[in-house]
Order: C-alpha cells, then structure tokens, then sequence
C-alpha cells in the first residue's frame, strides 16, 4: 500500500490564522466535503483533482473493509 498526503485548500477571511483554521474546521462540519484536492505521492509529485460529488459519495457509502487488500 502507497501514502499520500492530501490536501484541499479554500480561500478563508480571517484576522488571525487560527481563526482561519476554526473557520475551516466549521465549514468541514456543516457544509459537503471539499471536491478539490492536492495528493502527493512518497516521491514527491503533486496531481490536483476535482471529484465528481455523486461518484465520490458512492465510493465513501461502500464497506472498503471487505477489500483484501485492506487487510
């Protein structure tokens, strides 16, 4: 299995960066995931994508515990 580091940016007005952060955090709890995203990979390459909502909805309802190679 591979690691990658994600991330999702949004463009946040805030006076001090924790209040961005808690502004985040708030926008995560209440509104849909993000859709665009940054990953990259253990060598260093970076691959921006943007997720199709009803795709990416599909994925997260399905149990990945039964993939064998979860295991």
């Amino acid at each position: 299995m591979h690691k990658y580091a994600v991330t999702t940016t949004q463009e946040i007005e805030a006076d001090t960066v924790e209040e961005a952060a808690l502004l985040m955090y708030q926008a995560l709890t209440k509104g849909p995931a993000p859709l665009r995203y940054s990953v990259t990979d253990n060598r260093g390459q970076m691959i921006d994508l943007n997720l199709d909502r009803e795709k990416a909805a599909e994925f997260a309802n399905l149990d990945h515990t039964a993939d064998p190679g979860n295991w």
